[in-house]
């Protein structure tokens, strides 16, 4: 145990973990908000509400821009030399 607190960082290890799981888990959200944006917009279309279809727009609009910028500001930090 003495040779694995000596080669691990276990505090950078934590933070890895921690960032991944909260990133993981807002990224799969703002998808899922994206799909029920557009979805929902759709059905509204169909139904004659332009207001309602034009706000679901919106929201699936804006939940794929936080997605795009999630995937590009992980490739920025994977390419970042330190």
């Amino acid at each position: 145990m003495r040779l694995a607190a000596t080669v691990v960082d276990w505090k950078a290890l934590g933070k890895v973990i921690a960032g991944s799981l909260v990133l993981g888990i807002g990224v799969t959200a703002a998808f899922s908000i994206a799909i029920l944006g557009a979805t929902r917009s759709t059905e509204a279309r169909r139904e004659g509400g332009s207001a309602a279809a034009v706000m679901f727009a919106v929201l699936a609009v804006l939940a794929l821009a936080a997605c795009a910028a999630a995937v590009v500001l992980g490739i920025v930090v994977m390419t970042h030399k330190s």
